[in-house]
């Protein structure tokens, strides 16, 4: 397992690995850079660098993550599997049953203790200090025709809880306003929104806040992890490198930030002052509406001698983020069968958009057992917000699509199968008459028993003899059929 110290030593590798395009014409932060990246992301394509960016000194790196083996590269394994089947030996008590076992698991556990956060006196994302900082000296990217106006896209935003003092960090758009300000979008339901409340609770007028651009790969997906709260990121991202991320105290504040950032922002958030932000072209596909939002004020820049801004482009799927989406939904599945041991597979199709629709297989035990599934889903955490979940049998793979629609066109009667649920929605969903909260569907497309009201014989599935298959898989190249 590969990890890497920065954004640059993974770059080095995509270089490499001829995964990696340099773009030296120079191209316009103004809608250009989004457009050619959604060809390329379209196309399943290479990350992209582009050298020279009008008005910015600075090179910008985009779709970093947009394919399944760059995901899994970035993550330092083979495939993102891996790291779901390292989950799956680690909170498998059976292997720490007997003595032999505890023997047999030291080396898999002796990582851990070194995946907590490492303070530093220095860091090389402090090589530079910008006193007059001046936002419009980056390359920020205008995404879409319709956008609000320049939008930081791939911030890691850190802050400081004012009870407990844990950090935390989360990825939050921040529209920029002018140089030294930008908006802070914090969804109701985000931990960022939540340890703002406190400082609005607590009368404290300035909520100190940092933001990283441009971080190893494995911390930068850290922060768009679904972690459960007071989890810190940052440890979440030493256990995926196995190797602890070093940070620095921020100049200006006590948060810290991981060493070897491209670039860090220090400032604060007032609590009694909101701005206009948006509209912004989402990774749902549509624009989000323009709302009131906290309003970021920057004090000081700091960054490497020769960074790299590091950004990502949002919209119509796929592009980058639904690959980072799909680890998501490999690396926490483990975890979502501990509490669901009946759950066989879980698909997230990326039409989607992680949050819009799930599909499941399981182990079908009693009656009704789906919408016991449903309703467990819906009460985890983000799975909260999924506005479809479908169920199949443990024979049906989600990832089949085609069965999946099959089985879902064919298996269900509407009056009895469908289910309607109130319940919390993603704050981006539009569908719903009202913000943050709608009605959710489920879908039972398994088998249906006689105990669950089905008195008719239920058919087979037409499928050839085992016997057979393996006959003509034998005779194969006897037939001379290509």
């Amino acid at each position: 397992m590969k990890n890497y110290r920065d954004i640059k030593e993974f770059i080095k590798v995509l270089k490499e690995k001829n995964l990696i395009v340099e773009i030296e014409a120079e191209v316009d932060w103004d809608l250009e850079i989004t457009e050619i990246t959604d060809i390329i992301s379209k196309k399943n394509g290479k990350a992209l660098l582009f050298n020279h960016v009008k008005g910015s000194r600075y090179p910008v790196l985009i779709n970093t993550f947009g394919s399944y083996e760059r995901m899994a590269l970035a993550l330092g394994v083979k495939d993102i599997n891996d790291i779901k089947d390292e989950i799956v030996k680690f909170l498998d008590l059976s292997n720490y049953q007997s003595l032999k076992d505890k023997i047999k698991a030291i080396p898999s556990l002796l990582p851990l203790p070194f995946i907590f956060p490492q303070k530093v006196k220095n860091g090389k994302c402090q090589e530079v200090i910008e006193k007059n900082p001046d936002l419009t000296q980056l390359p920020v990217l205008k995404c879409w025709p319709q956008d609000g106006g320049r939008f930081i896209t791939l911030p890691m935003v850190f802050t400081v809880d004012p009870e407990t003092r844990q950090q935390n960090a989360g990825m939050y758009r921040m529209q920029v306003y002018d140089e030294k300000t930008t908006g802070m979008h914090w969804h109701m339901h985000k931990d960022g929104k939540k340890i703002y409340d406190k400082y609005r609770k607590l009368g404290i007028r300035k909520m100190p806040v940092s933001v990283a651009i441009g971080c190893d790969p494995a911390t930068v997906y850290a922060s768009t992890a679904p972690l459960p709260q007071n989890i810190d990121e940052l440890l979440f991202s030493g256990f995926l490198r196995k190797k602890a991320v070093k940070t620095v105290k921020c100049i200006t504040n006590d948060i810290y930030v991981p060493a070897y950032s491209e670039f860090i922002l220090e400032g604060y958030v007032d609590i009694d002052e909101t701005r206009i932000e948006g509209p912004f072209g989402d990774h749902t596909g549509y624009y989000s509406l323009k709302d009131k939002y906290p309003v970021f004020h920057v004090e000081l820049i700091t960054h490497q001698k020769e960074p790299v801004y590091m950004a990502t482009v949002v919209g119509q799927p796929p592009m980058e983020d639904c690959y980072m989406g799909k680890a998501t939904e490999r690396i926490f599945l483990p975890l979502i069968k501990m509490q669901c041991p009946e759950i066989i597979e879980l698909n997230l199709p990326l039409e989607g958009v992680f949050h819009n629709c799930a599909i499941v297989s399981i182990d079908k035990q009693f009656p009704h057992h789906a919408r016991k599934i449903m309703n467990s889903l819906w009460g985890m955490g983000q799975m909260m917000y999924t506005k479809m979940i479908i169920v199949v049998d443990k024979d049906v793979n989600p990832h089949d699509l085609s069965k999946v629609m099959w089985k879902v066109f064919n298996n269900i009667d509407a009056k009895r199968d469908l289910v309607i649920s109130e319940g919390p929605l993603d704050a981006l969903d539009h569908s719903s008459d009202t913000p943050l909260f709608g009605n959710r569907l489920g879908i039972d497309a398994t088998k249906k028993w006689e105990t669950e009201g089905h008195t008719r014989e239920w058919p087979d599935d037409v499928t050839m003899s085992d016997e057979i298959i393996r006959k003509v898989k034998a005779r194969w190249g006897e037939y001379g059929i290509d």
